[in-house]
């Protein structure tokens, strides 16, 4: 599991500066349909480490929150976890639905394409908004795990951290 979150994270460290330099550039421009299928196969790879990492959530309980956290923040905890959880979800198929539907084939890696959905303008219009709008959700979610993070660590000192560390040798 924490193999898992750490390639979740540098996987969503490495599709949202792509997202913002692929829609920043003109049509025209040489790299934009590389930038575009790296971006779409960083995001089908994420969904699926995120449905790994829910059957495997689903297996085995995960470690306890320390003794120390309040009952509320431990519950702030795990609401933040499973929003990241679905937005995580309904990124990838948002921008899938966005791109199936508007026409666009959604290549992984070049290695093969997804099957495709009937273009349908009020689809993709439908995948367009949705993506757009989570991607603030995302924004935020991200924003608000590292700075709880940084917050337990600094401030609490409570090692939260370690769980997700690997085990340190004595």
């Amino acid at each position: 599991m924490q193999a898992l979150h750490w390639l979740a994270a540098a996987l969503m460290f490495a599709v949202l500066p792509l997202a913002w330099a692929m829609t920043g550039l003109p049509r025209t421009a040489p790299d934009r349909e590389m930038l575009f299928t790296l971006h779409k196969s960083i995001g089908v790879t994420i969904l699926a480490v995120m449905i790994i990492r829910i059957a495997l959530r689903a297996r085995g309980p995960i470690p306890a929150e320390p003794a120390t956290m309040p009952r509320w923040m431990a519950l702030c905890a795990v609401a933040s976890h499973w929003l990241l959880y679905a937005a995580l979800f309904v990124m990838p198929i948002s921008g899938y639905v966005l791109s199936s539907a508007g026409g666009n084939p959604v290549s992984y890696f070049g290695l093969f394409t997804l099957p495709a959905i009937p273009p349908n303008d009020a689809l993709a219009a439908l995948g367009r908004n949705v993506h757009y709008t989570v991607q603030w959700v995302v924004y935020a979610l991200i924003a608000a795990h590292i700075l709880a993070t940084v917050w337990h660590v600094v401030v609490r000192r409570d090692a939260l951290l370690e769980r997700e560390l690997p085990a340190q040798q004595q």
